[in-house]
């Protein structure tokens, strides 16, 4: 369809650049991965036997490395989590895990941004997590790596600090599911497509951030990600 098909101005297509690429991978959904870490579960104080489950953000909440992220609304209590970002160029339902990696376009750092004190008041009352977790800019990203340079990354540390600070350390090693595994698993729960990413979850060590803190985390073998916290939204 072309623009004149629609009753009101179509909205920009969400993208991530592709390091050393003119071209950007166009995001279609965003699927977020919670409690894969064990260290993580045992600091917010979760049954460390229950299995991790997704919940969903926005394509349109993707912010760029070096972006300046207002201080969302509502919140006393915004967090940091940093993750590996796995990018989709196919999918399909049911896939089988052996099958996960074909249909994996590249990797690269984000941070899931989280209202803290939303999220565990919607958890109190038993309701959605989306308050807390979907929210403008909740979701930084740094440039795409295709795997096809980089290969799979199954092990290397995964790190956040913030002001010159580390404050989350772990390595990909302590995925409670790996990378195919989430896939088969999402993959049972919905189809996924093309321009789909998957957020596989955060180690130990979220913490608030404020205005004007600094925040720089990393994937060894992926990449890095630079953000600042700004002033809260006009």
């Amino acid at each position: 369809m072309n623009a004149a098909s629609f009753v009101i101005p179509a909205a920009p297509q969400p993208a991530i650049p592709v390091a050393g690429e003119s071209k950007s991978f166009p995001v279609r959904r965003i699927w977020c991965v919670g409690r894969n870490y064990l260290e993580h579960i045992r600091e917010m104080g979760n049954d460390e036997r229950d299995p991790p489950f997704f919940f969903a953000k926005h394509a349109d909440m993707i912010e760029p490395d070096g972006a300046t992220i207002p201080y969302p609304p509502l919140t006393k209590d915004m967090h940091h989590e940093v993750e590996l970002i796995v990018a989709m160029k196919s999918g399909g339902l049911n896939i089988p895990v052996e099958k996960a990696l074909d249909h994996v376009y590249g990797y690269a750092v984000g941070i899931d941004l989280t209202r803290r004190d939303l999220q565990q008041a919607a958890r109190k009352k038993e309701r959605p997590w989306e308050i807390g977790k979907s929210f403008d800019h909740s979701a930084p990203c740094s440039a795409l790596q295709p795997a096809a340079k980089i290969g799979h990354p199954a092990k290397g540390k995964i790190w956040l600090s913030v002001n010159g600070t580390e404050r989350q350390k772990g390595d990909l090693t302590e995925l409670i599911w790996s990378v195919p595994e989430i896939i088969w698993k999402l993959s049972q729960q919905v189809e996924i497509g093309a321009g789909d990413i998957i957020l596989t979850g955060t180690p130990a060590g979220v913490a608030a951030l404020s205005p004007g803190d600094k925040v720089e985390c990393g994937v060894d073998g992926v990449g890095t990600l630079k953000v600042s916290i700004g002033k809260p939204a006009a």
